[in-house]
């Protein structure tokens, strides 16, 4: 045997085990459509109106930030091959938003659903006159949302319309359950208490659906990635205290220690409660999906503002 020949050998069985570990690392043939989602609000949506006849593959991870999260590599190779790209606009996506335009500008379907719905515009702060992208507080434009989508999913690759007909109409009866428990909950809160305070301005599409008044959000404008002046945080505790409100409420993707301290300077007892707002939750997280998580923030909005 020649001195080259081990040396060869052993050259040839890492490249084996190379590839074995690439191939590993792949995904495995799926001949299912593939429907990219890019916020796990909406992946949790369109995973209940496709079953299992279609992939579905959720950019944001559990617990992420919409406005900040980023992808991988692989990800964004992956998107360009959907056969549907469905994503929230309306600025929300503020990370992610190059991708999404690559993608589309390489010609891959796009579902925008914040296109269709009646988008309200912020009232105040930075960004005062554009669009408010947080429409999933108001389950009723989540109704808008899936009555939009469903043709475009009834109309992908081997997908048999009347199955995706059938889970559209069951979720669309549960979302309308959720609007209804929504509406008893918040007409036990006595009017004078419907104030909200959060950390950025995240509830105005819930509070024009059921009757809240939007005191103040202790960042700016519509997105996390702003910061507060001292002058802000001033006047948020003159309205905390004006409107003698009982709970502020910190979102679960964002840190809840500016809301404390928020209401350690203000010169009431102020309780700061926890919501799922931006994002989903991992397994055991309390929010793993859509209506759990409405559901969820319901019982805390009502329980705060009533004590």
């Amino acid at each position: 045997m020649s001195r080259r020949r081990p040396a060869v050998l052993a050259a040839l069985l890492a490249a084996g085990v190379a590839a074995s570990v690439l191939s590993a690392c792949a995904p495995e043939g799926d001949d299912r459509p593939l429907v990219v989602v890019s916020t796990n609000i909406l992946g949790d949506v369109v995973d209940e109106l496709v079953g299992d006849d279609v992939e579905v593959m959720t950019l944001m991870r559990p617990d992420a930030d919409p406005h900040s999260f980023e992808i991988s590599a692989r990800d964004a190779a992956r998107l360009r091959t959907a056969d549907l790209l469905v994503s929230n606009g309306l600025g929300l996506e503020e990370g992610l938003q190059q991708h999404l335009d690559a993608a589309v500008a390489g010609g891959v379907e796009s579902f925008v659903a914040g296109e269709s719905i009646e988008a309200l515009a912020y009232a105040s702060g930075d960004a005062a006159g554009t669009p408010d992208p947080h429409f999933w507080t108001d389950p009723a434009r989540m109704v808008d949302v899936v009555e939009a989508l469903a043709p475009q999913l009834s109309g992908l690759p081997g997908v048999d319309p009347a199955d995706i007909d059938a889970h559209v109409d069951a979720y669309l009866a549960q979302l309308e359950r959720l609007d209804d428990d929504m509406t008893t909950a918040f007409e036990a809160i006595p009017a004078e208490r419907r104030a909200l305070v959060t950390n950025h301005h995240v509830f105005g599409y819930l509070a024009e659906r059921f009757g809240f008044r939007i005191v103040g959000a202790a960042i700016p404008g519509g997105t996390t990635l702003a910061a507060p002046s001292a002058s802000d945080l001033a006047d948020l505790v003159s309205a905390i205290e004006e409107h003698a409100v009982p709970a502020v409420f910190a979102e679960s993707s964002s840190p809840d220690r500016l809301m404390r301290v928020l209401a350690e300077e203000a010169d009431l007892r102020v309780e700061v409660i926890e919501l799922y707002t931006e994002s989903l939750t991992a397994s055991g997280g309390g929010a793993e999906d859509y209506l759990t998580m409405m559901r969820e923030n319901t019982q805390r909005i009502a329980t705060g503002l009533s004590q």
